[in-house]
């Protein structure tokens, strides 16, 4: 995506998430935090035993199991994989923005950034951030606006925000059911009488609602008013969204691959926050944590008593601070660390290395697109070169996508001429075609491997490889996220938006959303790493990594000359 400064100006071509689920895979600074799934319901029916209507009242049967028990994560994962079995239904689609809803209201109380927000913010401000984000929706949004559809989806997230425990407690002392229902009510009612075909009708009616709930149930304006500013961009698309101040700052961290914090990323297990990788470089690496060890305590807080994004939050902080954690080894015992919070760069690419030396076969995986992706190519190409490379394996597997331009950079490095991506938007300057230079090309035999989580930026790439036969894309189907999106921070107050404002497509005019990019080479994946086998080193246990070496070796080497 494009991203933009608060004039709208390109600041930097911008990061290409995977989808609404990339959100869940939150980047705390340096951090990351892998929000675990509940245990599903009970019933295991397979669904293709099951007629179309018994398996949609199975899917709204589970779905019911999940909002009843408040698991507002896993009902919504399960409504977005019901969208796509009964794509248009309208129960469904109800019952996933109810759950969206929800999920969004307790994610962002959970923020601490958010909550000290209202602090400075004031119903002046607040009508103003809620201007100026339908402002940035009436000029770079993909698609012309329902500016009533905006206002009512904002209305049933202000609604579903007065049942949030985390809402009321931050703005009420309390909420009768019966104040929250006659509240609704007229709520409803005004909306349904008011003209909403206006940018500026939209914010009197959101100005007239927040002064309608202060009389009623005494709630600050700007509290109404922030759930509207965030209702209205969960209206757009699965990609747009509200970005608070440390959800904000993390994206344009990721951007530029480098972050203030301990190095680790985490993923949540009963009663901490267990670590999956240490970064090199930094803090934690450095005290000599490794992956598998549980951060149960943080600052005398233990882990458990804390909801996951606050425990999470905590080790945020500004660098040269330092922060307490409680470490539980893998082998049961217990050890207190005192960290110092630096700035980490976070590697892009890793695994560089030369698979079988014989044949010259080299290797690397791109985790993400960000700004020192190139500059990390580069390094990586040149020692892959000096050590013999007569052929490469570029692993995409897994990788989210990021920053548009490393994408197209990185295509470039491989395509002589020609078309890499083109975009279009619904403003003349969101289209563009960008094309492969002839400088610095590598004629290296190439192959590719994607897989249903490779998104966006890695699409980009992949469907530019495929197209022009530079080399074989081989794996699974892709996301198909076929989407641009633009961070636009605000200027009312420090938080972000993020639109969709644009949609790109292959060399071929394919239409990457909603499809992916198809390999040329189908096979199916498994979760092995990259390493050989036995005595053989030409047998690996990852089929898709085997199933490329063996075309390069076969294939691709006997064929195309190297560099």
């Amino acid at each position: 995506m494009r991203t933009r400064n608060a004039n709208g100006r390109s600041l930097f071509s911008g990061y290409l998430f995977s989808g609404y689920w990339g959100a869940l895979v939150l980047w705390i600074v340096s951090f990351q935090v892998f929000l675990p799934a509940q245990e599903p319901p009970r019933i295991r029916i397979p669904e293709r035993a099951l007629p179309q209507a018994a398996q949609l009242e199975l899917v709204l049967q589970q779905g019911q199991t999940l909002e009843n028990s408040k698991r507002w994560g896993d009902a919504l994962a399960h409504y977005e994989k019901a969208i796509k079995l009964f794509p248009g239904h309208r129960d469904i689609q109800q019952h996933y923005h109810l759950a969206q809803g929800h999920y969004d209201v307790s994610r962002r109380y959970a923020d601490i950034s958010f909550k000290n927000g209202f602090r400075q913010l004031d119903a002046g401000k607040a009508a103003q951030t809620y201007d100026e984000v339908l402002t940035k929706i009436q000029t770079f949004y993909v698609e012309s606006p329902n500016w009533r559809r905006l206002v009512q989806r904002g209305t049933e997230g202000f609604l579903i925000a007065l049942t949030e425990p985390a809402f009321i407690q931050t703005h009420l002392q309390q909420l009768p059911v019966a104040s929250r229902l006659a509240l609704e009510q007229k709520i409803r009612k005004r909306v349904r009488e008011s003209r909403i075909t206006s940018r500026y009708q939209a914010q009197q009616v959101v100005l007239n609602i927040s002064r309608l709930a202060e009389n009623e149930i005494r709630l600050a304006p700007s509290a109404c008013i922030m759930e509207y500013t965030c209702g209205a961009l969960m209206e757009l698309d699965l990609y747009s969204g509200f970005l608070t101040v440390n959800q904000l700052a993390d994206v344009l961290a990721q951007i530029e691959g480098n972050f203030v914090g301990l190095g680790i990323e985490l993923k949540l297990v009963p009663g901490a926050l267990s670590i999956v990788k240490v970064i090199d470089g930094g803090p934690a690496k450095q005290a000599g944590l490794k992956v598998g060890d549980r951060i149960v305590e943080v600052d005398g807080q233990t882990v458990l008593k804390l909801k996951p994004i606050v425990a999470a939050d905590k080790l945020r902080g500004q660098e040269g601070s330092k922060v307490r954690v409680a470490i539980v080894h893998p082998a049961g015992f217990r050890e207190n660390y005192v960290l110092t919070r630096c700035r980490v760069e976070v590697p892009s690419i890793e695994d560089v290395k030369i698979l079988l030396p014989q044949d010259g076969i080299g290797y690397l995986k791109i985790t993400s697109f960000q700004k020192t992706t190139e500059r990390s190519m580069d390094a990586a190409l040149q020692s892959l070169n000096r050590a013999g490379m007569r052929g490469l394996i570029l692993d995409l597997r897994g990788n989210p996508g990021g920053f548009l331009d490393a994408s197209i950079d990185l295509a470039d490095k491989f395509l002589s001429r020609g078309l890499i991506v083109s975009t279009r938007g619904r403003s003349a300057k969101e289209d563009v075609d960008y094309q492969a230079h002839d400088l610095g090309t590598w004629k290296t035999p190439l192959i590719v491997l994607i897989d249903k989580d490779s998104a966006s930026a890695s699409e980009i790439f992949a469907g530019a490889i495929r197209d022009h036969r530079r080399g074989l894309v081989v794996g699974q189907c892709s996301y198909g996220k076929g989407s641009v999106q633009g961070i636009f921070p605000l200027t009312a107050s420090p938080v972000g938006v993020r639109l969709t404002t644009a949609k790109f497509y292959s060399p071929n005019g394919q239409a990457i959303s909603g499809r992916g990019v198809t390999p040329d080479v189908l096979v199916q994946q498994v979760s092995k790493p990259p390493v050989a086998v036995g005595d053989s080193p030409k047998v690996f246990a990852d089929p898709v990594l085997d199933t490329a070496v063996k075309l390069l070796r076969k294939e691709v080497l006997a064929v195309v000359p190297q560099r």
